[in-house]
């Protein structure tokens, strides 16, 4: 595993967090569209998920790093003496490094070779593109913008920066984060797969992948419909006209 993995799995980590954190809290008086099915209603909850599962392959890659250098035979001294510093958590017995080694890396029995791949680096360059559509569709609509589904009382059409190629970007951007995570953290030569839960089971990790990919696409389409009618109720014919000029919902020509 190289130092350049490690610093992008960290920059990864950070980007993820921008794009899922909610620029605006959500006013319940304001939100529509809750009679959808509970499990397309909770994407804040999951993009909260997204930030602890995230980081958490983010520590245990850079763990893992940190076991292939020199300092690694210093690792279980520094954390018994850290754990000494409060006597409820003072380990029986000093840290040994195979049980550091286990607990970064459970399976298999060797270290495996958490690399550098074109995948890895395709993911993540789909959640930093995702990220800065996110943050850029955070600052065209300002505080219109929610997690949850709103209607601010001074509400205004944006049709302006990516809103002027299609009209749901933070969603192409939210798919393109989703993608990316996928790409980067359930392929080969990522620590889920290779070390982590995912390891456990064969062809868990396209399961996962398949199931996450899903209910992301699903939430979309579910979100942008009812985004439309609303749009359309409120701002009648300006919105016609907007929809008219901008057919496409996530990509420009394709959907």
């Amino acid at each position: 595993m190289s130092f350049p993995r490690v610093a992008l799995v960290i920059a990864q980590a950070l980007c993820n967090h921008l794009a899922c954190t909610p620029p605006n809290p959500t006013s319940q008086k304001q939100r529509y569209h809750t009679e959808e099915h509970f499990v397309l209603q909770i994407a804040p909850f999951v993009f909260k998920c997204h930030q602890y599962l995230v980081w958490t392959c983010a520590f245990f890659e850079t763990l893992f790093y940190l076991s292939t250098l020199s300092l690694f035979p210093t690792l279980p001294t520094i954390l018994t003496s850290l754990l000494s510093l409060h006597p409820s958590l003072t380990p029986s017995t000093p840290l040994q490094s195979p049980t550091l080694t286990h607990l970064i890396c459970p399976l298999p029995q060797t270290y495996p070779p958490l690399s550098l791949t074109p995948l890895f680096t395709l993911g993540v360059l789909a959640v930093v593109l995702g990220t800065y559509i996110r943050l850029d569709c955070f600052r065209a609509l300002g505080p219109l913008f929610t997690f949850d589904l709103t209607i601010h009382p001074a509400h205004t059409l944006i049709t302006s920066r990516f809103y002027a190629h299609v009209r749901h970007p933070a969603y192409t951007g939210s798919m393109l984060v989703v993608a990316g995570l996928a790409l980067s953290h359930l392929s080969s030569g990522a620590w889920m797969t290779s070390c982590g839960p995912l390891g456990v089971v064969p062809r868990a990790a396209g399961v996962v992948w398949a199931a996450w990919w899903v209910w992301t696409v699903a939430v979309g389409l579910s979100r942008a419909q009812a985004e439309d009618r609303e749009m359309q109720r409120v701002f009648g014919k300006e919105w016609e006209a907007y929809a008219r000029a901008v057919p496409w919902w996530f990509v420009p020509g394709i959907l």
